[in-house]
């Protein structure tokens, strides 16, 4: 008898001891140009995204989320750098091409890997699996539209399939995704292996083409113009958005109407919805497929969008709209309905797989986990943020004040982020402000050094300068 029991004890232990060592599967879910404004249980506009609400409020939600900018105006290839490599902007876009990227240190720790949809990294994806991989963006946006009603009801439209774009191949892009994703969760059913997911749509990038169903849910006369309207920003030529010179800021006519912008944020909300949809199919294969309870799920996007907001279009800017993004993350230990406002960088999720999966993370990732701070053993993961966008634009955020700095122009601007969410009120002009803005511009300054950045903020045509000397010189050593 005694030793029945022993045989039964010894039993138990090893079981707790596999469930233990048992590794978490991943499912990672990227979008691309999705603002915060877009999820609906955000409540900021009417945009039906309900099973990226049930998301949020399964699990935990970091509501203060940043991408820290980019080196180009594709700010999507700066951030999937960043997101893949674990290193902060300066360093990435060389860094991509010289570290392990996330899905080869989750390899090499045992797990199957998988890629499908947009890439936009240096390179071939390096997964063990990868199917469909996408361009930077589809082809066949329209563009400086709509002029007038007349254009609208006869100029480019979201569902006319012979523009090309998302319908590109027959299917829409967001569907295709969804579909190979679901296909290798039922392929994952029949394997031991954890896993390690990466879906990442093209959506909701431009072309916004969705079908009709989907633009008909959102009126013209439902939507809302931002209240940070403008007709034009007063500094889109010197902090790089010209809106004759950058692909974004030509979609939409210049001057902005409030028609136009209405147009747009209906096409923008279409397409969210339709890849909520998507997003929807994939959390139901992974129920059925029984891996559910052991598999984390983090959402999220590469940067946000402006659509109207301050006369601008695209996401090379560092307001709030273009650089808040959503970042929902659920799973077996993670409690639901749990939100948190300290600020953190988007590409945190990599180095919180690390932390869940039980992995070292390497010495050369930047980027930190969320888990302490979901499970209360830290407050504060970066203080202050920092963002970049070129040698146009700086940007520091201390607490409640965010400094947006044009070197070109030695232009500041001045917000208070707890009163003033949408940026409106600039401060900057304000006399009793002036030892805020040098406060600021002091600590800018010092976290511009611990970002290796190499710009002088005091002189930055010399910044300029060098760089091109040095450019000129590595091409002539080689």
């Amino acid at each position: 008898m005694n030793k029945f029991l022993a045989l039964i004890c010894s039993s138990l232990m090893m079981i707790g001891i596999a469930a233990e060592n048992e590794k978490p599967n991943f499912l990672f879910i990227f979008a691309d140009d999705m603002s915060l404004d877009t999820i609906g249980a955000m409540g900021r506009y009417n945009c039906q995204t309900p099973n990226l609400d049930k998301l949020m409020a399964s699990g935990a939600s970091f509501n203060h989320t940043y991408n820290m900018g980019a080196w180009g105006g594709a700010v999507c290839a700066a951030s999937r750098a960043m997101l893949n490599s674990g290193l902060f902007v300066n360093k990435a876009q060389k860094g991509i091409n010289q570290v392990p990227h996330w899905s080869e240190i989750m390899k090499k720790n045992g797990y199957a890997t998988y890629m499908t949809g947009k890439w936009h990294v240096p390179g071939t994806p390096r997964f063990d699996v990868v199917k469909d991989p996408r361009p930077g963006m589809p082809k066949g946006s329209g563009y400086n539209r709509p002029k007038d009603m007349d254009d609208y009801l006869n100029g480019w439209k979201p569902w006319d399939k012979t523009q090309g774009g998302f319908w590109q191949g027959g299917i829409h892009w967001s569907e295709v995704v969804a579909n190979n994703g679901i296909e290798f969760i039922e392929q994952a059913t029949k394997e031991d292996k954890p896993f390690f997911m990466y879906i990442a749509f093209n959506a909701t990038h431009d072309p916004r083409q969705v079908a009709k169903e989907y633009i008909d849910m959102y009126p013209l006369d439902s939507i809302e113009v931002p209240k940070s309207f403008l007709s034009n920003y007063p500094y889109d030529e010197e902090m790089g958005c010209n809106p004759v010179g950058l692909r974004d800021e030509r979609l939409m006519p210049s001057p902005r109407t409030e028609f136009a912008v209405k147009v747009h944020r209906q096409e923008y909300f279409a397409i969210a919805t339709h890849m909520d949809e998507q997003i929807g199919r994939i959390f139901d294969a992974l129920e059925k497929s029984g891996k559910a309870d052991n598999t984390y799920i983090i959402f999220t996007a590469d940067h946000g969008l402006s659509v109207g907001h301050h006369g601008l279009v695209g996401k090379q800017s560092m307001y709030n709209h273009s650089m808040k993004v959503p970042f929902f993350i659920s799973g077996p230990s993670i409690k639901p309905e749990q939100q948190f406002d300290m600020p953190i960088y988007l590409q945190d999720a990599m180095a919180t797989t690390l932390d869940l999966a039980k992995i070292a993370k390497p010495e050369y990732v930047q980027f930190n986990s969320v888990m302490p701070l979901i499970e209360g053993t830290k407050k504060v993961q970066y203080s202050p943020i920092y963002g970049k966008y070129t040698h146009t634009q700086r940007m520091i955020q201390d607490g409640d004040f965010k400094l947006i700095v044009y070197p070109g122009i030695k232009v500041s601007r001045l917000y208070n982020i707890s009163k003033d969410d949408l940026e409106m009120n600039d401060l900057a002009k304000n006399p009793e402000y002036a030892a805020k803005i040098a406060e600021l511009t002091t600590k800018l300054k010092k976290l511009m050094k611990d970002m290796d950045d190499d710009m002088d903020l005091d002189n930055p045509k010399k910044s300029q300068s060098s760089k091109k000397k040095k450019s000129k010189k590595k091409k002539t050593d080689h």
